[in-house]
C-alpha cells in the first residue's frame, strides 16, 4: 500500500476538465465532499495568459496546452498482424493535460447529436436490408431517447453560453437554423456568431443547390451571458485564437470560463494538480472501490479513500485506467467477449480550399466556431441504404483562425523560403474552405487494450490503439467529396485543392483530423455488450462512473461535448437523487 493516505471524501474525481468540472460541482452542490486529482499542472486564465500574446508557435505548433507524448502516449497499428508502435508527436489527434483538459483548446462547436443518431442500430435495422452493411459493424443505441437527455443538452447549452439560431423548438420548425435538429425546448441561449464573408458565399450557394444552411452552433458566447452556475461570461471579440488556445476575453466556454471560479469557492471541494493516478483499488470482492492510488509532483504514492470514483480523463486515459484497474472485462476482438476497449472509433473529415484573387477574407477576425453548415447528409436525412453505406456528415465552411503558420497556399507554391514567403504575401487572406466532418462507425476489429511491450514513466502498460478506416467510412468519403465539389464548383474560385481519403486510404496518425475520440467504455441496455450502463455506472463495480466521450458506442458527425456534458449533467444529477442514498446498481443487470 502507498506510505501516504489521505483523509476519505464522499467522491473523488480523476481529470478535472469538462467531465470532471461538471461532476465536481454538481456533487459538491449536493453537500458531497469532493476531491478533484489532475494530472496535469494548474492552468488559469489570468495566470498563464495575460499579458502574453496569442502564441500560434508556443501553442499550436509547440502544443503547449497538450498532454505530451511522454506522459500518456498510446501505441497504434491498423491490425492485429502488425506491432503497435508509440506516437512519438500528436498527430491525429489533440489529448488535453491540465486543469480544464481539451476543454481548454477544443475549437468551442457546440452541436447536438440528431435523434437517429441516438438510435442508430434501431434506425440501421428498419432502414438496411440484411447484407447492405458490413458483417463485423458493431453499432448500436444510445440507452436513453432523446427526450429524456435534450433536458440535460438544454441545461449544457445554458452553462456554455451556447450561441445559435433555433431550427426546432418544440417541434416548430423556423427559419435559418437547422430543420433537421432534434426538437429544443428552449432557444439557443445567445444568437449566432456574425457571419463572415465565407459563411455567407457558402450559404447562398447551399440554399441555392437546395440545402438547408445555418450558423454553426457555438461555445463561443456572442454577447455577455450569466450561467446557472452563477459564472459571468464575456461576449467574443473575434481575436482569431480559439483552436489550441485559452480564450483570452473569458468568451469561449471552457471549465475555466464556466465552471471553475464557482466550484473552487466552495469548501467541501479541494483539488490537486500533477496528480497522477495509476489504479483504482478495489475491495477482495471486486464489486466497489475504496479510492484511488496516485503519485503526487514530488514522486511519492498516495492514496486517497473515497466512497465514489469518478474516472473524469480523457476518453483514451478512462479506457486505460479501468483496465489497469481490473474494472469490467477487457474486450477480446477474436471472441467478441469482453466490453472494455470495444467500439473504439474516430472519425474522418476533407476538404476543398478555394482561392480568390479578388476576395479578402480577413481570416484574423473570427472566432472558431464562426461558420455555416449544413445537415442535409447526417444518417436519415438522405438516402444511405440505396448507396451501400451507412453514416453521414456534418458539411460545413468554417473560418477558423487566421494565424499564419500553415496557412494553406495554392497548388505549386513553394513550402518554404522567397517562394512561399511570395505566396503569403500574395495569397493570405484570398481562400476559403468546404469541409465535411464524417461519422465512424464501430467495429469489431477496432479496439483499444493495454500493449505488451510498451510501458509509461510509471511502469504501466501504454493504451493500445488497433484503428483502420473500414469500406464504408471510405464509401461515405467519397459520396461526400461529390457534394463538396458541386458546392466548390458552384462558388466558381480561381482555382482550389482538395483532400479526402482515397478509396484504398489507410489510417494515417500523421496529419490532425479531430481529437473527437470515442468508444472503449461503451454505455448500453446490458452488460454483454458495455461497460456502462444508462448512467455511466460501471456494470461490475458500482461506484464507478465514467463520463466522457469513452461511452459513445460509435460516432457521430455533431462534435461531441454538448452530449458529453449532457450526459455528465445527467449521471450527477442520478448519483445525487438516487445512489448516495442508496448505494448499489442503478440500473439491474
Amino acid at each position: 500500500m502507498p506510505t501516504i493516505t489521505k483523509d476519505a471524501v464522499d467522491a473523488v474525481i480523476v481529470g478535472l476538465g469538462w467531465t470532471g468540472s461538471i461532476m465536481a460541482i454538481e456533487l459538491a452542490r449536493a453537500g458531497l465532499k469532493v476531491r478533484a486529482l489532475e494530472n496535469g499542472p494548474e492552468r488559469t486564465n489570468a495566470e498563464h495568459i495575460y499579458p502574453k500574446p496569442a502564441d500560434q508557435l508556443g501553442y499550436s505548433i509547440r502544443q503547449k496546452v497538450f498532454a505530451t507524448t511522454k506522459q500518456q502516449s498510446v501505441t497504434v497499428r491498423h491490425n492485429t498482424d502488425q506491432m503497435a508502435l508509440p506516437m512519438r508527436n500528436w498527430g491525429a489527434f489533440k489529448p488535453g493535460d491540465g486543469v480544464g483538459g481539451a476543454g481548454v483548446h477544443w475549437t468551442a462547436v457546440l452541436i447536438r447529436p440528431t435523434p437517429t443518431d441516438l438510435k442508430l442500430k434501431t434506425y440501421a435495422d428498419q432502414a438496411y436490408k440484411p447484407g447492405i452493411l458490413q458483417e463485423d459493424m458493431q453499432i448500436q443505441d444510445f440507452p436513453f431517447t432523446w427526450e429524456e437527455m435534450e433536458p440535460y443538452m438544454d441545461f449544457f447549452d445554458k452553462v456554455c453560453g451556447a450561441s445559435g439560431q433555433t431550427g426546432n423548438l418544440n417541434g416548430k420548425i423556423l427559419p435559418g437554423g437547422d430543420p433537421f435538429e432534434g426538437p429544443r425546448s428552449n432557444p439557443f441561449p445567445l444568437p449566432p456568431l456574425k457571419d463572415t464573408l465565407n459563411n455567407t458565399m457558402f450559404a447562398d450557394v447551399a440554399r441555392r443547390l437546395g440545402y438547408h444552411p445555418f450558423p454553426n452552433p457555438s461555445g463561443a458566447a456572442s454577447a455577455a451571458h450569466t450561467n446557472p452556475y452563477g459564472v459571468q461570461i464575456a461576449p467574443c471579440n473575434y481575436c482569431g485564437f480559439c483552436s489550441d488556445y485559452f480564450c483570452l476575453n473569458y468568451s469561449k466556454a471552457s471549465p475555466q470560463t464556466t465552471i471553475l471560479d464557482a466550484v473552487k469557492r466552495m469548501p467541501n471541494f479541494s483539488y490537486e494538480v500533477n496528480a497522477h493516478v495509476t489504479k483504482v483499488e478495489l475491495h477482495d470482492d471486486k464489486k466497489t472501490a475504496k479510492g484511488v492510488t496516485y503519485v503526487n509532483e514530488r514522486g511519492e504514492e498516495v492514496f486517497q479513500p473515497a466512497s465514489i470514483v469518478i474516472l473524469g480523463g480523457f476518453q483514451l486515459s478512462n479506457v486505460r485506467l479501468m483496465l489497469n484497474s481490473g474494472i469490467g472485462k477487457p474486450y477480446d476482438p477474436n471472441t467478441g467477449e469482453g466490453v472494455v476497449g470495444r467500439n473504439y472509433a474516430f472519425l474522418s473529415n476533407g476538404n476543398t480550399t478555394l482561392f480568390f484573387k479578388d476576395k479578402n477574407f480577413n481570416p484574423f477576425v473570427t472566432a472558431g466556431p464562426t461558420g455555416q453548415m449544413i445537415n442535409d447528409f447526417s444518417p436519415g436525412n438522405f438516402d444511405g441504404p440505396s448507396l451501400g453505406f451507412i453514416g453521414g456528415a456534418k458539411l460545413h465552411s468554417s473560418q477558423a483562425g487566421g494565424a499564419p503558420i500553415g496557412t494553406a497556399l495554392p497548388a505549386g507554391t513553394p513550402g518554404w523560403g522567397a517562394g512561399w514567403k511570395k505566396g503569403m504575401k500574395d495569397w493570405y487572406g484570398r481562400s476559403m474552405k468546404v469541409s465535411i466532418t464524417t461519422t465512424c462507425m464501430s467495429y469489431r476489429g477496432n479496439y483499444l487494450d493495454l500493449d505488451p511491450n510498451y510501458k509509461d514513466p510509471y511502469g504501466q502498460p501504454l493504451l493500445r490503439m488497433t484503428f483502420d478506416w473500414k469500406q464504408n467510412e471510405l464509401k461515405l468519403q467519397q459520396f461526400l467529396r461529390e457534394k463538396v465539389l458541386e458546392i466548390t464548383k458552384e462558388l466558381k474560385p480561381d482555382s482550389y485543392t482538395e483532400s479526402f481519403l482515397k478509396p484504398d486510404a489507410h489510417w494515417d496518425t500523421r496529419a490532425y483530423i479531430s481529437t473527437h475520440n470515442v468508444g472503449g467504455a461503451v454505455m448500453g441496455e446490458t452488460p454483454v455488450d458495455s461497460a456502462l450502463n444508462r448512467y455511466l455506472q460501471s456494470w461490475d463495480v458500482h461506484n464507478v462512473f465514467v463520463p466522457g466521450g469513452n461511452a459513445f458506442p460509435q460516432n457521430f458527425q455533431a462534435n461531441p461535448t454538448s452530449l458529453i456534458g449532457a450526459m455528465t449533467v445527467w449521471s450527477a444529477r442520478k448519483i445525487v437523487d438516487s445512489y448516495i442514498k442508496n448505494p448499489g446498481p442503478l440500473v439491474q443487470a
